[in-house]
């Protein structure tokens, strides 16, 4: 058997724009990649695990993304920095994500969320984070 030594993700991290990385295949860099311990969650029908700080709202992480249902119903939030690898059931590690769950995640965490507590619960907007008006917005 071939020995993997790094697989593509898609990054996620609080106020930037989803991307794709190449990481070392070992838990260190995992562990790395979202800042200490980490959990794996499969909140999605494909084949595909989120993995994030375990600890991460324990340690007041910035919130980065939420999950949501397919009909747009925000379930979880996730503190910190994750991202998603290719988990099919019968491997036991990590994978590379194929092209075509690649895209397809890539563009479902592209664009950063900033959250909002209201009496409703907690309300979620993207935003652009190369946009002038943003940037001139956050100086003030």
């Amino acid at each position: 058997m071939e020995e993997r030594t790094t697989i593509d993700v898609i990054m996620v991290e609080p106020g930037k724009e989803a991307r794709v990385m190449t990481m070392n295949d070992s838990l260190e860099a995992m562990q790395d990649a979202v800042g200490g311990l980490i959990e794996e969650y499969m909140p999605f029908e494909d084949e595909v695990a989120l993995i994030c700080n375990d600890e991460g709202k324990l340690l007041g992480m910035p919130p980065s993304r939420a999950i949501r249902t397919d009909d747009g119903q925000v379930v979880d939030v996730i503190a910190g920095p994750f991202f998603i690898a290719y988990a099919p059931i019968e491997s036991e590690n990590f994978l590379s994500m194929p092209e075509e769950l690649r895209e397809k995640y890539l563009e479902k965490f592209r664009q950063p969320e900033r959250f909002f507590r209201t009496s409703e619960g907690i309300k979620v907007v993207k935003f652009d984070p190369n946009s002038e008006r943003e940037h001139a917005h956050e100086q003030r």
